[in-house]
């Protein structure tokens, strides 16, 4: 198997470094913020991710998974060089690769021998060949290289067995030396013949947005649907389990909600529209679905308003579920920033309660009052929101919530709820695109 190095130890360094290493590879995954180092080192995980704990420990028992601040001096004793930085959304929906030129800067400078770099980050299309030029200038000729792009798929709350069962690994090359690497580093997933996708690096730049992207319209199509069935009295989950019935369409992402958020979905579409706007290209679904999932955000505050009879100001409000979605810890993007913005607006008093997620939303929002259940949420309070799937809050006991509120008054904006149970047991509601099954 393979030394590797992975620079940055973020969601995607860290569980494809966990993950390489789990194949059997020699991994140091490196980052420049010493103090997360030093945390990780001990053992503290700095995001949630479920079985990443375990998967990272098992592996630096084995001593086959390591950590260091030392990025130069890791490269040049690695065989291939992946690059896991965050790409943030700069201006105009831009992406900011700073990160990634200082990448390929520290691996240019310590070229000694033939290596291969591969990009994990989602990059513009053409970054490749940015990576190249950069690396080329700071090497001056010292060794020989090549580059891949091997873009992650990892879904938050689901990213471990994303990245030992995928159901494709895609890798764009314009090398057989590289390629003949690269399929050593995944030897155990060719030997299980996983998919795989190889072509060159525009294409699998271009599959990573092209992915998410469509992902994002899918949601934001069932989320403008849903709005619909709301006034003309159809019941979305109907319709969408008839739709998911044909095999073209399939049920993924076939639920409808507050809208999308998280690290990926907004940047990625964004960035998306601003690259093909450069090449004269005008992405029109594209930039439909943005602007739908914004509306769909504002649309859980009308919603909230009309249950509550325009009678928002000075309320308690209980907030169920903080994160952009279950199984995670992060908030980036999250649909409830927009809904806590709005509360703090009319003066509501906040009681927010998510299994993972207060202490991020607490970054962002200090002056919500954080609680460690539901029963201490929604506890006199007037009403309760919930916007997060996780599973503790399908199965929270409805009867006991009624009773501990001020008001039986409640908004499911996901969903997850049964419409026959809040009626039986009189609370007043809203969902989405439900409003025939009251």
């Amino acid at each position: 198997m393979k030394k590797i190095t992975i620079i940055g130890t973020g969601y995607v360094g860290l569980v494809s470094g966990a993950g390489l290493a789990d194949f059997g590879n020699e991994v140091v995954c490196v980052d420049i913020n010493k103090e997360k180092v030093s945390q990780i080192e001990d053992g503290i995980i700095p995001f949630y991710e479920p079985g990443l704990n375990e998967l990272v420990a098992r592996n630096v028992e084995t001593g086959r998974l390591s950590f260091s601040t030392n990025i130069g001096e890791s490269v040049q004793e690695s065989e291939a060089v992946f690059i896991a930085v965050w790409t943030p959304m700069g201006n105009d929906g831009e992406a900011d690769l700073s990160a990634v030129e200082d990448a390929g800067r520290v691996i240019g400078q310590n070229l000694t021998d033939y290596k291969v770099v591969a990009t994990k980050s989602t990059v513009p299309i053409g970054t490749g060949e940015f990576i190249r030029s950069i690396i080329r200038e700071n090497s001056k000729g010292r060794a020989e290289f090549d580059i891949i792009s091997n873009p992650e798929f990892l879904r938050e709350g689901a990213a471990v067995s994303d990245f030992m069962i995928p159901n494709r690994v895609v890798i764009g090359t314009d090398s057989e030396r590289a390629l003949a690497l690269i399929k050593e580093v995944y030897r155990p997933l060719f030997i299980n013949e996983t998919p795989m996708v190889i072509t060159n690096i525009q294409t699998a730049e271009t599959i990573k947005y092209a992915s998410n992207a469509f992902l994002a319209v899918k949601i934001s199509y069932v989320n403008e649907l849903a709005n619909l069935c709301d006034e003309n009295g159809a019941d979305i989950h109907t319709v969408t389990r008839a739709m998911a019935l044909d095999g073209r369409i399939s049920s993924k992402f076939l639920h409808p909600g507050p809208g999308y958020g998280g690290s990926c979905f907004p940047k990625d579409t964004k960035a998306l529209v601003h690259q093909a706007k450069e090449r004269g290209v005008n992405l029109e679904v594209v930039k439909a679905a943005i602007r739908a999932n914004e509306f769909q955000k504002s649309r859980v505050t009308e919603k909230l308003e009309r249950l509550m009879k325009n009678d928002l100001d000075n309320k308690t409000i209980a907030v169920l579920g903080l994160a952009f979605k279950a199984n995670t810890d992060d908030v980036r993007e999250s649909p409830v920033i927009p809904l806590l913005t709005f509360l703090a607006e009319k003066g509501c008093n906040v009681r927010a309660y998510d299994p993972k997620a207060n202490k991020n939303m607490a970054k962002l929002f200090p002056d919500v009052n954080y609680c460690s259940s539901i029963e201490e949420a929604v506890k006199g309070v007037d009403a309760a929101v919930v916007m997060t799937e996780w599973h503790e809050f399908r199965g929270m006991d409805l009867a006991r919530v009624g009773e501990l509120m001020n008001e039986k008054v409640l908004f499911d904006a996901r969903n997850l709820l049964s419409p026959n149970e809040l009626n039986r047991i009189g609370f007043r509601f809203e969902n989405i695109g439900r409003s025939s099954v009251r």
